[in-house]
């Protein structure tokens, strides 16, 4: 399966007055072309830092960005600004997460779209506008012809999350960032929104990264899920094996938090208790031991890497998964 991104290593700290943030801290993943690949975890796990590396939108400084992204081959972390403008919108595609900050209010969605087609394919004003018409209605905007002259506060919040991803699609990117597309909406239109990208995935066979905290929207959408904690991934895998037999208990921890249709009415969610780490100064050993029910002695001073387990391409980075955890680990 052709390989559409190959992440190496990646490696962002931010330096700040108070020390040096380890926002990401080794992540390796890669995406095949066609694919949907989700990445979760908690709030400040570094997922969307990672994503935003991607397309190289950290800000250098305060950032340093090391290790490798290799998109369609090519290395993104060499290449010039001029580079990656041709690149950004193109190539790769993004949608933010909140579209209301994202849209320019000045403009109107017409025009934000255009502005794309007009750089990066050399279209006409008027062919640029025709495109735009096409994507609105793509997107399931009713009426496009009279939407594309509309400004940002004259669409819903699902009508300008719609029109985000007639931005970011407008040129055929290889590849789409969806960093918490479906944040602050409704169930309804959460669902409307993934269905519109699942559908144009299928039509246009665009690779696709979705960013979320939302395990109920990746257990329908993804193909691959990476499970990240403090700057690294904990776990990686398909779909149905992260959510059928998950091997991290920070994933476990993640499932349980969430309501379930075949949930009895009185049963409690179970939260994980207790605070991500403090990445000026991360901990030794395994990151989420101070907040796991299952740690072990090994776990404090010793950091696990990811190692194969049940499952194809199914990988966990923790010390329960080792062929001796049963007989000689004991709890912490």
């Amino acid at each position: 399966m052709e390989r559409i991104l190959e992440v190496n290593d990646l490696r962002v700290n931010f330096k700040v007055r108070g020390g040096t943030v380890q926002a990401v801290r080794g992540v390796n993943f890669h995406v095949n072309k066609g694919e949907t690949v989700a990445i979760v975890g908690e709030s400040g796990c570094g997922k969307s830092v990672t994503a935003q590396s991607l397309m190289r939108l950290v800000p250098s400084p305060p950032a340093v960005t090391t290790g490798s992204i290799r998109f369609k081959g090519e290395e993104i972390l060499s290449k010039s600004k001029r580079e990656m403008e041709n690149i950004r919108g193109k190539e790769m595609g993004m949608i933010f997460q909140d579209p209301m900050t994202s849209l320019n209010p000045t403009l109107t969605i017409g025009k934000q779209i255009t502005e794309g087609l007009v750089k990066h394919q050399n279209m006409s004003e008027s062919a640029a506008k025709a495109r735009a018409v096409e994507m609105l209605k793509l997107v399931g905007i009713p009426n496009p012809e009279s939407r594309v002259n509309q400004y940002p506060h004259e669409f819903s919040g699902g009508m300008r999350q719609r029109a985000m991803i007639a931005i970011a699609l407008a040129c055929n990117p290889s590849l789409l960032i969806a960093d918490e597309p479906t944040t602050a909406l409704d169930v309804t239109v959460q669902a409307q929104i993934m269905g519109v990208l699942k559908d144009l995935q299928t039509k246009l066979g665009t690779s696709i990264i979705l960013i979320t905290h939302d395990l109920g929207v990746v257990a329908d959408a993804a193909d691959r899920v990476i499970v990240m904690y403090a700057g690294k991934v904990v776990e990686s895998g398909k779909t149905r094996d992260i959510f059928k037999n998950p091997k991290h208990p920070y994933t476990r921890g993640l499932l349980r938090s969430v309501p379930r249709l075949d949930q009895k009415k009185d049963e409690p969610l179970i939260p994980i208790f207790g605070t991500p780490p403090d990445l000026i100064k991360p901990p030794a050993g395994c990151a989420f031991c101070a907040r796991c029910d299952e740690a072990m002695r090994v776990c404090l001073p010793n950091d696990p890497v990811l190692v194969p387990v049940e499952g194809e391409g199914h990988t966990a980075a923790c010390w329960l998964n080792h062929p001796l955890a049963g007989e000689g680990g004991e709890s912490a």
